[in-house]
């Protein structure tokens, strides 16, 4: 695996325990969703699949890079100390 796998997957996990991980209720951009899957790595950002609670569809959903890009910083530092160490 890759270095920059690694860190989506620990990116991944840091979402999963904000609450946005499968059999959740959220409201994001306005819409109640019911999420059917946990975070995946989408292009520059992370999304999961959700039921939207008016139209009953699913569709994936990024998630917001105001909540992505202070995990992105957090995961890069911790990489920093385990290499300094």
């Amino acid at each position: 695996m890759s270095r920059e796998h690694d860190k989506q997957l620990a990116i991944c996990e840091k979402l999963r325990k904000l609450g946005y991980c499968r059999e959740r209720h959220m409201r994001l951009y306005g819409e109640e969703f019911y999420l059917i899957s946990d975070p995946i790595p989408e292009g520059e950002g992370f999304a999961v699949k959700g039921i939207a609670r008016r139209s009953g569809k699913s569709r994936y959903i990024r998630i917001p890079l105001s909540t992505v890009h202070p995990l992105r910083r957090e995961v890069v530092l911790d990489t920093e100390l385990e290499v300094a160490a």
